[in-house]
């Protein structure tokens, strides 16, 4: 793990072949002990991160993909959903990087980044897949899972991995960069009592459809990313949530 600035914390790990997490601890009244703000960057011949982070973030998450590539050479920003720390930073990334586009699902594409983005999106269909050169990506609607109407995921076919947005967050601001322990337990604990999921009745459909993917890494949002079956804990999150 890289440290890039030892004020704030923010650190690169590497968590597959590839993609680095670049995490930020920090400090929210009202959280004991703490959150973190996870991106993901896939270096490659078009290099893509997904979650910009919050717009006041930015200079950190700048110079922690300055630390693995010129920002300059991103092409794809790319995110979850439409939310402050998924896409707030998205015109400052398109103007630091002129060849880039923003990168997500149909839905997000027509009723808000058309509008709100500074250059227009690459839309992807469900399940279509994007060639970055080593690497691939299909993008797989996840709408109200766990929230909002435009929600997706991308899944990395290379190195299975998917990034899940905000699917397993865990509390704290001290996270390893990859675990194989047990997020389940926390997330589960944190969505008790944040209640943030917005309860969709095809939440066991959703989450099968990713399970099916087969990921062996997790990329999580918030928290450390996981390492292991990761079809096996999807399903596991189906049960917690239609029990």
């Amino acid at each position: 793990m890289t440290v890039t600035n030892k004020h704030s914390g923010t650190n690169v790990h590497e968590i597959a072949d590839g993609i680095y997490r670049i995490n930020t601890p920090v400090q929210i009244e009202g959280i004991e002990g703490g959150f973190s703000f996870n991106q993901y960057l896939i270096v490659d011949d078009e290099p893509l991160i997904f979650h910009t982070g919050p717009r006041k973030m930015f200079p950190l998450v700048r110079e922690a993909v300055a630390s693995v590539m010129p920002v300059e050479q991103l092409r794809y920003i790319s995110f979850s959903h439409v939310e402050s720390d998924e896409c707030g930073s998205l015109n400052e990334w398109l103007a630091v990087a002129p060849q880039s586009l923003p990168l997500c699902g149909m839905v997000a594409a027509m009723v808000s980044i058309g509008d709100m983005a500074d250059r227009p999106p690459r839309a992807l269909m469900d399940g279509e897949i994007l060639s970055l050169g080593r690497h691939c990506v299909r993008w797989l609607d996840a709408p109200h899972l766990p929230h909002s109407w435009e929600c997706g995921f991308l899944m990395e076919e290379k190195t299975r991995t998917l990034l899940c947005g905000d699917l397993f967050t865990q509390p704290g601001s001290d996270h390893p960069p990859l675990t194989e322990t047990d997020i389940l337990g926390p997330s589960e604990a944190s969505r008790h009592e944040m209640d943030y999921f917005s309860h969709t009745k095809n939440a066991r459909e959703l989450l099968e459809k990713l399970a099916l993917t087969k990921p062996t890494t997790l990329a999580c949002m918030h928290g450390s990313a996981w390492s292991g079956d990761g079809a096996n804990l999807l399903r596991a999150l189906a049960d917690e949530l239609c029990s």
